[in-house]
């Protein structure tokens, strides 16, 4: 890949953007979208994901951006955590949960990835 010009290049925030898509697909029907509280807070959840990807990198700052990305690791462990009870309540399928846990986990990686080429950069 070449330079990385905006944050809309960043591999890892596509798959975030998609990532959001996909949760709130899954809480619009059923019980899931009947539960408000826990649909806003799990769709929120997500959006956060990408906003910080966003903000951090728009600070033109490898500090900054460490940090926001810091932040974004939270929301994805908040992400996966929800999912495990979306689960468990009956909200989602295995299938759908088995997909969507994935996606947490693959952009976790990839963010722990680009965590770890930053402070190897700016030492």
């Amino acid at each position: 890949m070449g330079l990385v010009q905006k944050f809309e290049d960043l591999e890892v925030w596509k798959l975030a953007r998609k990532l959001v898509v996909d949760v709130y697909q899954a809480s619009k029907t059923g019980a899931f979208a009947k539960d408000f509280g826990f649909k806003d807070q799990i769709c929120r959840a997500s959006v956060s994901i990408i906003s910080n990807i966003a903000e951090g990198f728009e600070r033109h700052s490898s500090a900054q951006f460490l940090h926001f990305l810091d932040i974004v690791s939270g929301s994805i462990g908040e992400v996966r955590a929800q999912l495990y009870v979306a689960l468990d309540l009956g909200y989602l399928s295995s299938d759908q949960f088995q997909c969507l846990l994935a996606e947490t986990t693959q952009i976790g990686k990839m963010i722990t990835s680009l965590k770890r080429h930053l402070r190897s950069n700016t030492q």
